[in-house]
């Protein structure tokens, strides 16, 4: 598709009020297609990444972004963005343009942080609003919605924790893991295990507080190099300080297996497998600014559960804080805040070999170490579409260019 001549002229607009103190521009939705071309994609530079659009926080009546995730209907085969933002989490049907569908407020307040997770056709939302606790939210209602955008109401609660950082969710097993609670819960922050097989009936099933607070964590069913642990359920935390690795399988009984720190540690943040569970991919949110690094992502090899060591340390191109990243195949899609999103090629990752291979910035004014842009990257659309959601400008959705 060619870009209209009214779209160049709005752009024209919308990069002439982006002045370089990095202040946010105007809000304005850009619903239609524009090609990364020359670099840019109308203000945002890119390379290798097309804009499919964008909707404003204005549009949502938000004014602030942060987490996303997404949902493919089975039955239909349409997608769904789902984002998060400071007064609730809006649903935004992507599969022809963009198209908001409406919005499920928040439990109690507002809050800069919620995030949302998704199982068998469920949203599972979390925030650390004060006494929110676990919103769940049948996706399905999504294919019937006429009248836009709609305020939704959740189809259950869960509130066994108040306020939660986190959502992660372990769809080979059907448990949720609520990570960076208050300090002082039943897990001193730890871990909530949740059994969330009957998606609106969540049941609390212990916890884990041996390391204390967790930030963020990824949970799988393990099928990697080390046999010992093939088959069980391992928790890997991001837990401030260091990475910590758990056998969460017997919820009655979860056991510690390691923990590993790394040099210049600035806050451990989020991390990622890749597909073959060998490597983990782990992102500082604090040594940018406290240490000076350019982009850090330190690459661990999981080889041995018992005896985790770090393989490389990878710096990228700028200096901008990276933020959560996530692996799909051979690529690891890194949320870089101002520096947008930064598409990694991982497939030399045995030799130490990663290199930058695209970028779509969704924040044009500079790449500096500060808390604005991209928050985060859903990259797992069998379409291959991108949901990008940003803190300033609302949700993105992006995709490789021809």
């Amino acid at each position: 598709m060619k870009k209209r001549p009214f779209y160049l002229l709005l752009l024209v607009f919308v990069f002439a009020c982006d002045p370089d103190d990095g202040n946010p521009a105007p809000e304005v939705d850009l619903s239609g297609f524009i090609p990364c071309e020359n670099g840019m994609a109308g203000v945002y530079p890119c390379s290798g990444y097309d804009l499919v659009g964008n909707i404003s926080l204005d549009t949502f009546d938000a004014g602030s972004g942060n987490d996303s995730w997404g949902w493919t209907d089975s039955s239909t085969g349409r997608e769904y963005a789902i984002m998060g933002v400071d007064n609730g989490t809006v649903f935004v049907d992507i599969s022809d343009g963009l198209s908001y569908l409406g919005k499920l407020p928040s439990a109690t307040g507002p809050s800069s942080w919620r995030d949302v997770k998704v199982y068998r056709d469920h949203a599972f939302i979390v925030s650390e609003a004060s006494g929110h606790g676990m919103q769940v939210f049948d996706l399905t209602k999504l294919r019937t919605v006429t009248d836009t955008p709609q305020i939704f109401e959740a189809d259950a609660r869960y509130t066994g924790f108040g306020n939660a950082h986190n959502i992660v969710i372990n769809e080979a097993s059907g448990y949720a893991y609520a990570v960076g609670t208050a300090r002082n819960d039943a897990f001193n922050g730890g871990v909530h295990f949740l059994n969330i097989q009957d998606p609106k009936n969540p049941l609390a099933e212990n916890g884990y507080s041996e390391r204390g607070y967790a930030h963020d964590a990824q949970v799988v069913t393990y099928n990697g190099p080390d046999t010992e642990h093939q088959g069980k359920e391992i928790f890997i935390g991001a837990n401030e300080n260091e990475v910590v690795i758990a056998d969460v399988s017997d919820k009655n009984n979860p056991t510690a297996i390691s923990t590993i720190n790394y040099s210049n540690i600035g806050y451990t943040h989020q991390g990622w497998f890749t597909e073959d569970q060998r490597y983990f991919l782990l992102g500082d949110e604090l040594d940018e600014t406290e240490r000076g690094f350019r982009t850090r992502t330190i690459i661990f090899d999981f080889s041995d559960l018992e005896n985790p060591v770090v393989h490389e340390e990878y710096l990228g191109t700028n200096s901008a804080i990276d933020h959560n990243g996530y692996v799909k195949g051979d690529e690891f899609f890194l949320a870089s805040y101002r520096a947008g999103v930064r598409v990694l090629d991982i497939s030399g990752i045995a030799n130490r070999i990663i290199t930058e291979k695209g970028f779509f910035d969704t924040f044009p004014s500079n790449d500096n170490a500060a808390f604005d842009g991209v928050w985060n990257v859903y990259p797992y659309f069998s379409s291959g579409k991108i949901v990008v959601s940003d803190i300033d400008r609302g949700l993105f959705v992006i995709q490789k260019s021809n």
